[in-house]
């Protein structure tokens, strides 16, 4: 199985845009948040980081056949990763027909969404801060369905699946992300 530092140089070799690594980044921290959420445990919880920080590793090189988007990294990563992160992965997209039998997966799919809801978010405060992000400033983006159009709230709100509500989504969330504010450049 790939380690989390050999999944991180990985990403930095195949991810040429910076904004795609810092959402593949923002997604691990909130995958490892949901996954302390839900008690999963300690071993089981380092795939769902490696399933958060690899599930757009085909991203660029699919951006013009996107039913293949989750394939292709799935099949990259066959003999690296366990076949929940693999399910997880193809599960993220839609377009895969890959429905989202886990708990990982549909824990992908929220996380995945909410990352593209909460920088946005960040860059819209007068600070262009996270720090300055509330969970009721989520709310009033989340509400506002021209903020970040093409995020999915019905994705965020598949977090419900999980046993969680969208604010303490929101909440785990930002904390998760709050630490690496820097490296997002937020």
């Amino acid at each position: 199985m790939i380690s989390l530092d050999e999944a991180r140089d990985l990403m930095e070799q195949e991810i040429e845009t910076d904004a795609l690594r810092k959402h593949m980044l923002a997604v691990a921290a909130i995958m490892a948040a949901i996954a302390d959420k839900l008690a999963v445990p300690k071993d089981e919880k380092e795939n769902w980081l490696l399933a958060g920080l690899l599930h757009d590793l085909d991203y660029e090189l699919t951006q013009h056949e996107f039913e293949k988007h989750g394939l292709i990294t799935a099949e990259l990563l066959a003999d690296k990763l366990p076949a929940a992160c693999l399910e997880a992965i193809k599960a993220h997209n839609p377009r895969t027909g890959c429905e989202p039998r886990s708990e990982m997966a549909r824990a992908l799919i929220a996380a995945d969404a909410l990352a593209g809801l909460i920088i946005p978010t960040a860059l819209m405060m007068p600070s262009r801060k996270l720090a300055d992000v509330r969970v009721e400033s989520l709310t009033k983006k989340f509400k506002d369905k021209s903020f970040a159009r093409t995020v999915s709230r019905d994705k965020i709100m598949s977090c419900e699946s999980l046993g969680l509500t969208r604010n303490e989504l929101f909440t785990l969330a930002l904390e998760a992300l709050q630490p690496l504010s820097d490296e997002l450049g937020i």
